[in-house]
């Protein structure tokens, strides 16, 4: 008998699972995962050659022995996927077999890459494995070659040649990935005289009717506002019935556009049997925000996953692999699982997440893709997709619209011109218009332009000359209630400390842990409702989903987009006799000295206003100034894409860096769409190097957790007697988190500002500040060395 899985306990292999049974049970699982997408027989070969490798002598011998380290047991499967089915599905099914427990691999050498690549592992002559030729006994009853064809008709697209094959073979690495995640699971639980692990969910009609009864009670007021905001709700529900494929949903800020995108996802799950709803955020500062909404108007709390960096559910705690004393273990394995696989009713994520998980290479980070099949996807503020990646970005959305049965709605009050008819997009190489083929029957707004006319609430002025912080200190001290906005930390705390002496200042940052945000941003509301002053002094954070209205509001120079979305805080709700007023500026005091290369390899230190990275958003708005439109108009902000897009010309929306390796140098470009259409005809992909070139952020942010409060603090004194943390500890710490670069939290740590929580136990995965530090301040949160590095927020535009 030949086994996949041993028990420690039972020695003499009583309740082992054989080989055959697991290969099977994965394969069927596999197979149902990519049913979706017409790719059940393909999944289920992999499913059955996945595990191959276990037949050998050797791997018996590992498991019977419990060693540390057993030898290679997914080459095989990959050889004789190739040696079955050639070089295209097979090759495809090799890249999975081959890297269902390391990862997607390149399928060359590179010198940056240390795994081995495929066609390495697939040479017998460069890698000797072991003999696995027992396999033939098991009996499996392998598809045919011609049964391997995908049950509906991939479309190739063609402004992205070769990207078909490539998000192919990421969905199916998926499927196997996640049954075998799944299945293994599943044995040890029953094993241990558990029950098998809990699923997910879907979409169901009780969460549409829970919404739409909150919605009618919400749309059942008799002010303006709510009955436009009521018009575009009925509007767009009623273009669910539409085919599943590519939407736009474009209501300027106070249109109420985010409880009307979650109202269309269900109502068009619903009618077309998707399954999930994912709704995707570009800030993590907002998200905690827009979770708690769905869960309040859903009245279904558990049924909504939380998904960013704050804190990974998938690392688990040492020695607690099946812990069944604790009730706690099934929740925190259920959390882990469901962000892994995203099996989950409605699942709110960041950019960050979704994106980079579409081009990773990395098993816990793909493992939920075949989810995305046949789901809802919102994209909230898609304005926010970065330049560099936006072809990479639009292939994927595309693909899968295109092929996999998955909806998604454009979401923004200001719409970025993607698509084919906004000609906004620089023509392909061949002469082609560039974007999405979405035509206006896909709107799901009514009349948008007749929305921003009757939705104007403010009027924008535009300083001829920069500023200092004095002159704003001046104005603030003038006007009782006003919000500045600025583009880093740094400035934001200088401009604080100049109005820190008047009634009302206060100051807002991602420094800040979110139950600080939230405690402030409620003080602000109050007290703005009550005509006393504030006088606020804010990053980018404020600009997407903070609902404050303020009369005032100036905006440091940055992108049209930032502008609106600044302007969207301002008279936000029409209280005013007249319009807002929203200032755009320069700022003498928010210089930042850079290297600015003369193109002669010599370079010299020059002053800059804004950060270079900034610099072409606001070229292009000063250009739509120059032109004299109405910035906060649809038109205006279509030319603004229109000059943003063309300016930077084809290959910057595709401008992919690797990381260089060393802090503060840039790497090499790296194009991802090229790479893929020069190797995707001979299945050659370079997955591992296309996912170490798609990064949103350029650093991985880690947690440090603020003992804001005595809740904060009781969660942490318990956490230091556990063997792992609950799920309730964990979303309870998300909320008392500042994410900070990886080596700023160890120098807190080796400085003894922070404490390493339970090391012993969970390593260095909790990083507390000791409480009543001066380093976290109630008025600006966190003040680090360098207050100068950026967040995600601010890496994304």
């Amino acid at each position: 008998m030949l086994y996949a899985h041993s028990l420690p306990e039972t020695p003499d292999k009583k309740g082992w699972e054989p080989l055959l049974e697991h290969l099977e049970c994965v394969a069927r699982c596999a197979a149902r995962f990519a049913s979706p997408f017409g790719c059940a027989v393909l999944a289920e070969a992999a499913g059955l050659l996945h595990d191959l490798g276990k037949a050998s002598e050797e791997y018996q011998d590992y498991i019977s022995k419990q060693a540390a380290k057993g030898p290679d047991h997914s080459t095989a499967g990959a050889r004789e996927a190739v040696a079955r089915y050639g070089k295209i599905w097979g090759r495809l099914i090799a890249f999975v077999v081959a890297g269902h427990h390391a990862g997607l691999t390149n399928a060359f050498q590179s010198e940056r890459w240390s795994s081995t690549p495929l066609n390495e592992r697939l040479d017998p002559t460069s890698r000797i494995i072991p003999d696995y030729s027992r396999w033939s006994s098991l009996g499996l009853k392998l598809p045919e070659q011609a049964d391997l064809k995908p049950t509906r008709i991939f479309q190739p697209a063609p402004d992205y040649p070769g990207f078909r094959e490539f998000f192919l073979t990421h969905m199916l690495f998926s499927a196997l990935a996640d049954a075998d995640c799944l299945e293994t699971e599943r044995f040890y639980a029953e094993a241990a005289g558990l029950p098998p692990p809990a699923r997910g969910g879907q979409i169901t009609r009780k969460h549409l009717e829970n919404l739409r009864a909150e919605m009618a009670a919400r749309c059942n007021q008799s002010t303006p506002l709510n009955r436009l905001r009521a018009e575009i709700l009925e509007h767009a529900v009623g273009k669910a019935s539409l085919a599943p494929g590519l939407f736009t949903l474009t209501v300027p800020t106070g249109g109420g556009k985010t409880l009307t995108s979650l109202s269309f996802a269900l109502e068009h799950a619903l009618k077309h049997g998707l399954r999930r709803v994912i709704y995707v955020i570009p800030y993590t500062s907002i998200l905690e925000q827009t979770a708690e909404i769905f869960r309040d108007v859903l009245k279904s709390p558990d049924d909504i996953l939380e998904h960013h960096s704050g804190f990974e559910w998938e690392k688990r705690a040492p020695d607690a692999e099946r812990d069944s004393e604790h009730e706690g273990r099934e929740g925190l394995d259920k959390l882990r699982r469901d962000a892994e696989n995203w099996d989950a009713p409605i699942i709110v994520t960041t950019s960050v997440q979704f994106f980079e998980s579409l081009f990773a290479a990395k098993k816990s980070r793909l493992r939920k893709l075949h989810n995305i099949a046949q789901s809802v996807v919102v994209l909230d503020e898609v304005q926010t997709l970065p330049v560099s990646l936006l072809r990479p970005c639009m292939a994927a959305l595309d693909e899968l619209a295109r092929n996999y049965g998955t909806s998604l709605v454009l979401c923004t009050a200001t719409q970025p011109a993607l698509r084919k008819c906004d000609a906004a997009l620089p023509a392909l190489e061949n002469g082609q218009a560039q974007g999405f083929d979405i035509d206006q029957q896909r709107e799901l707004a009514p009349d948008p332009e007749r929305l921003y006319a009757t939705l104007k609430r403010v009027t924008v002025e535009w300083l001829d000359q920069p500023v200092t912080d004095e002159e704003i200190a001046a104005r603030f001290s003038d006007c009782p209630q006003m919000l500045c906005i600025v583009n880093t930390r740094a400035h934001a705390q200088e401009l604080f400390e100049a109005i820190n002496n008047l009634p009302g200042a206060r100051h807002l940052t991602t420094l800040m842990c979110p139950m600080h945000r939230r405690q402030v941003l409620a003080e602000i509301r109050q007290d703005l409702q009550q005509k006393k002053p504030v006088r606020l002094v804010s990053t980018s954070l404020i600009e997407a989903g903070v609902d404050v209205d303020f009369p005032e509001v100036w905006r440091a120079a940055a992108g049209l987009s930032s502008v609106a979305q600044a302007a969207g805080r301002c008279n936000r709700e029409g209280r005013l006799d007249g319009l807002g007023r929203t200032v755009v500026f320069e700022s003498l005091d928010a210089r930042k000295t850079v290297d600015q290369d003369e193109g002669n390899g010599s370079s010299q230190k020059k002053n800059l206003r804004i950060l270079r990275s900034m610099l072409p958003f606001w070229q292009a708005t000063r250009t739509i100034r120059r032109k004299g439109v109405d910035p906060l108009s649809l038109k205006g902000m279509h030319l603004y894409y229109q000059e943003l897009y063309f300016n930077q010309g084809y290959e910057a929306l595709d401008a992919a860096t690797l990381p260089s390796g060393k802090p503060g140098k840039a790497g090499e470009k790296y194009p991802i769409l090229p790479a893929v259409q020069r190797t995707a005809s001979g299945m050659n992909l370079p997955f591992a190097t296309i996912a170490s070139a798609f990064r949103m952020i350029d650093t991985a942010l880690a947690p440090v957790i603020i003992q804001w409060d005595e809740d904060a603090a009781q969660v942490v004194k318990q956490l230091q007697f556990m063997p792992y943390p609950t799920p309730r500890i964990l979303r309870t710490l998300q909320h008392y988190s500042v994410p900070v670069p990886p080596d700023v939290r160890m120098k807190l740590v080796m400085t003894g500002v922070c404490t390493l929580l339970h090391p012993e136990v969970f390593g260095d995965r909790f990083v507390v500040l000791e409480r009543n530090n001066d380093l976290y301040s109630a008025q600006t949160g966190l003040r680090l060395d360098d207050p100068t590095w950026r967040s995600e927020e601010s890496n994304i535009f």
